[in-house]
């Protein structure tokens, strides 16, 4: 018989839960794990699209909007009493999450009428709000697991991830985080239970609720697999790992069998459904490895990241991913030439915006600069920057801003492209010879991609020619 391995973190997202039939395969999976490894410490993610619910409710209810909350009270009630009623079989511990299940309803509801009276959505209340889905999802996923027979703890991750204020996107003491998930995990794990963690939730050293922002559940993991020296993490989600391209674009996308951090950090930057870089970067720095597997077929392939790319790949081209629904802004005039500062008041007003830019194409004379945004966007940011910068346009150093037809950013990953002679020849050639234009290019800060803007007609074929690249 083969040796257990030490400590294994399972972090389930959205849609690994989302179901009846998702969240008996979880437990399903969580049992396998129990067999191969001593310690095992579960992070789970509110239900599929619970979270987006939950916030939109809010918002809603603070601009007197109060129709969405009672439709969304009556789809929480629904979706997760199924679930209690039919993953647990045990009528008192039923009986038990279906009174805990109410208790957190009612306080989603006590919060956005709260909301609604004040007319305010603030981040702090927002987060109360949004922790309601994991802290739901998780007392179901922890007594289904007691319902299979395996001992488990239900544990609210503000025990253990201790953050800033910055509510929801807040920043966790390593420190003070590592100390009090030793103190409340280890006597778990040293009892032979399986702690089910809430995940995308901490809390203020004063007990304030926070939330770590995008791809929080995925960060809470990293963080708790570093606090207890995990050896390994995995990451279970819908798909079989990271994929070569959107399957949605290229039915023969493949899984990538092996990623380095910085691979995957440009895939998620620009369009891919991989991980968020914030999330694994501690697992990453500290040597533990992590994988990317598929809830609904768990023998399948899966995706291995490791910290640096292997030399093999080099010069490789390794995936195409897709940022859509885009438009190019320009800015143009002869009295940007040479005049210092330009850009940074440019990118000043549009950060105001709260819009983050991915890329920035600027003129060699200095006469021009582009940027692509989000298209809804695109409006506020002229507007913005009409309002910023007057005193440019009534001297006409700035002549016009002007939006293009709908673009999209793709990005092509490929390590050592800047010491691989020819792999921009390859893309351009492909793309040529397919009648795609070029709309733009970003080139050079990475090692690891180049990013390429096409229009949003084109993006469909461009993705599917290069690739035929991908090796």
């Amino acid at each position: 018989m083969l040796e257990k391995r030490s400590l294994l973190v399972m972090k389930f997202g959205g849609t690994s839960v989302g179901t009846v039939a998702a969240m008996q395969q979880a437990v399903e999976i969580i049992r396998d794990a129990r067999r191969d490894w001593r310690e095992l410490v579960v992070v789970v993610s509110a239900l599929a699209g619970i979270t987006n619910l939950l916030i939109d409710s809010a918002v809603r209810a603070a601009r007197g909007d109060l129709t969405t909350f009672h439709a969304a009270v009556c789809q929480l009630n629904d979706r997760h009493h199924e679930m209690a009623e039919t993953l647990v079989d045990d009528l008192a511990r039923k009986h038990q999450l279906h009174q805990e299940i109410n208790y957190l309803i009612a306080d989603f509801s006590n919060l956005c009428q709260a909301i609604h009276v004040l007319g305010e959505a603030s981040p702090r209340a927002l987060d109360a709000v949004a922790s309601l889905g994991e802290r739901l999802s998780a007392r179901i996923l922890a007594s289904a697991v007691e319902s299979a027979g395996i001992t488990a703890s239900l544990v609210e991750s503000t025990q253990l991830i201790i953050t800033d204020d910055h509510f929801t996107n807040a920043v966790p003491d390593m420190a003070f985080t590592t100390q009090r998930t030793r103190q409340v995990l280890r006597p778990l794990l040293q009892a032979g239970r399986v702690p089910i963690v809430t995940g995308f939730i901490g809390s203020t050293p004063s007990g304030l609720t926070t939330t770590l922002g995008r791809g929080g559940s995925d960060y809470s993991a990293s963080i708790l697999a570093v606090a207890l020296g995990a050896g390994e993490v995995w990451i279970w989600t819908d798909v079989d790992g990271v994929m070569t391209a959107d399957p949605r674009l290229v039915p023969d996308a493949r899984t990538i069998p092996v990623l380095s951090y910085r691979e995957v950090a440009e895939m998620a930057h620009f369009g891919a459904k991989v991980l968020h870089p914030k999330s694994i970067h501690p697992v990453i720095e500290a040597g533990i490895g992590l994988r990317v597997c598929n809830t609904f077929n768990p023998s399948g392939p899966d995706t291995r990241l490791v910290n640096d790319t292997q030399p093999e790949h080099n010069g490789a081209i390794r995936a195409i991913t897709a940022i859509r629904g885009l438009q190019l802004v320009t800015l143009s005039g002869r009295g940007m030439l040479g005049v210092p500062g330009v850009a940074g008041r440019i990118f000043s007003a549009v950060a105001t915006t709260g819009i983050s830019v991915p890329l920035i194409i600027e003129s060699t004379s200095e006469q021009a600069i582009c940027f692509p945004a989000p298209k809804e966007s695109v409006p506020e940011v002229i507007q913005t920057l009409h309002k910023h910068l007057s005193t440019e346009f009534q001297r006409r150093d700035i002549e016009s801003v002007v939006a293009s037809d709908d673009v999209d950013i793709i990005t092509v990953v490929c390590p050592g492209l800047r010491v691989t002679p020819g792999v921009a020849g390859q893309i351009f050639g492909v793309l040529g010879n397919a009648g795609i234009n070029v709309l733009g290019i970003s080139f050079g800060a990475s090692d690891v991609s180049i990013n390429l803007i096409v229009s949003a007609s084109d993006t469909h074929n461009a993705v599917r020619v290069l690739h035929a690249l991908v090796k």
